[in-house]
């Protein structure tokens, strides 16, 4: 559909304006995004390999909620970098190696845990923006536990600050 639209020349005006700021690159984004989409696609993984993989050395768990719901309730061991704070010199701070194995989950992987993890549109989950910003900065080892899992069933750990 939005390649449609983009054909059609119904985005083109705002295309052209998001040139008007070098720092703002919807084409650019759109780009990447559909590289990320295709990257994705190997690696989402079930609850058992997510498990698995977050136990090996060089792992990390990245949660992209922000702060308060990280302290309300998180994977354990998870490292919190809210998706509004993912930037150049942050992700240098919380994960310098683009190399690293990072593990992401989101509010939409978790039935019955409203509180900590309130729903989202499917097409808004956080699981798609954190992986497109991470692709787009050069992290290609990132992995995305794919189930919605009912929490009181989880076989992950979860733990609060």
């Amino acid at each position: 559909m939005l390649r449609a639209l983009l054909l059609s020349g119904c985005l083109s005006t705002s295309l052209a304006q998001a040139q008007d700021n070098p720092a703002i690159d919807m084409r650019g984004y759109l780009r990447i995004a559909g590289e990320a989409a295709e990257h994705r696609a190997a690696r989402r993984v079930s609850e058992a390999e997510f498990i698995r993989m977050s136990r090996e050395p060089g792992s990390i768990i990245l949660d992209a909620r922000s702060r308060e719901k990280y302290d309300e309730l998180h994977v354990k061991g998870a490292v919190n970098l809210s998706f509004p704070d993912i930037a150049i010199e942050t992700l240098r701070a919380t994960i310098p190696d683009v190399g690293t194995r990072v593990l992401i989950y989101c509010n939409n992987n978790f039935a019955n845990a409203e509180g900590p993890f309130p729903a989202k549109l499917a097409s808004a989950s956080l699981n798609l923006s954190t992986y497109i910003a991470l692709y787009n900065y050069g992290y290609r080892n990132v992995y995305e536990l794919a189930p919605r899992i009912d929490f009181r069933s989880s076989q992950l750990e979860f733990e609060a600050r």
